[in-house]
C-alpha cells in the first residue's frame, strides 16, 4: 500500500525572477494531512549567493515592503546547512512529500535548485502541484482568471499573507486543503 500523501505547501522570498544570477532569501514550507491538520513546520533565511545580486525590479519591490524585508534578513544561514536540515525535514514526515505552491513555477523552482545543488537530491522528485492551477479547473475559469482575488471567500481562512515566508506557507496551505475537501466531496456526490 503506497504512502499517504502529505501536502508541503511552501513559500518562497527571493531578489530575483531565477535562482542562480539571483538569491532564495527566506523560504517555509507547511506540511499538511489532507484534512487540513497541520503536523509540521519548516522556515529558514538564507545568505545569498557567492556573485549573486537582486534584480531591479525585485530590489525596488522589496523597498515597498520593509517588515518583510528585515524579517527575511534576520540570522541568515548558509544554503548547504538550511538546505541539508530541510531535506531531512522533509524526509521525516510521514507520508509520500507532494510540493504544494502559488504559483508553484516560482516556489518550486528556487527550492529545488537549492536542494540539488547543495545537497544533490530532491525528496520530492518532480511531484509539485499548483494551487492556481487547481482553481483553474475547479472554476472552470482560464489560468490568468483563477488568481486569489477572484476565488471564493469559502476557500480562505482567516489567516495573514505578509510576504513572511512562514505565514505564507501556512495560509496558501489551509487555502488548498479546503479546495481539496470541496473537490473532494463534490466528487463523492457524483
Amino acid at each position: 500500500m503506497a504512502a499517504p500523501e502529505i501536502y508541503v505547501s511552501t513559500d518562497v522570498e527571493a531578489d530575483g525572477p531565477i535562482p542562480g544570477p539571483h538569491s532564495m532569501l527566506s523560504f517555509a514550507s507547511a506540511a499538511y494531512l489532507p484534512d487540513k491538520q497541520l503536523v509540521s513546520t519548516f522556515s529558514a533565511n538564507l545568505e545569498t549567493l557567492p556573485g549573486a545580486s537582486p534584480h531591479p525590479d525585485t530590489a525596488k519591490w522589496w523597498l515597498s515592503q520593509p517588515e518583510a524585508w528585515a524579517a527575511c534578513r534576520e540570522s541568515p544561514e548558509a544554503p548547504t546547512q538550511a538546505m541539508r536540515r530541510y531535506v531531512e525535514w522533509v524526509e521525516s514526515l510521514a507520508g509520500a512529500p507532494v510540493f504544494v505552491g502559488y504559483p508553484v513555477a516560482y516556489d518550486f523552482m528556487f527550492v529545488y535548485w537549492y536542494m540539488v545543488r547543495f545537497v544533490g537530491r530532491s525528496p520530492f522528485s518532480h511531484s509539485a502541484l499548483d494551487i492556481k492551477t487547481l482553481a483553474m479547473a475547479m472554476l472552470g475559469k482560464g489560468y490568468r482568471e483563477s488568481t486569489k482575488p477572484r476565488m471564493p471567500r469559502r476557500w480562505f481562512d482567516d489567516l495573514p499573507h505578509t510576504h513572511r515566508a512562514l505565514d505564507d506557507a501556512i495560509e496558501q496551505g489551509a487555502l488548498f486543503c479546503n479546495m481539496l475537501a470541496e473537490l473532494r466531496s463534490a466528487n463523492s456526490l457524483r
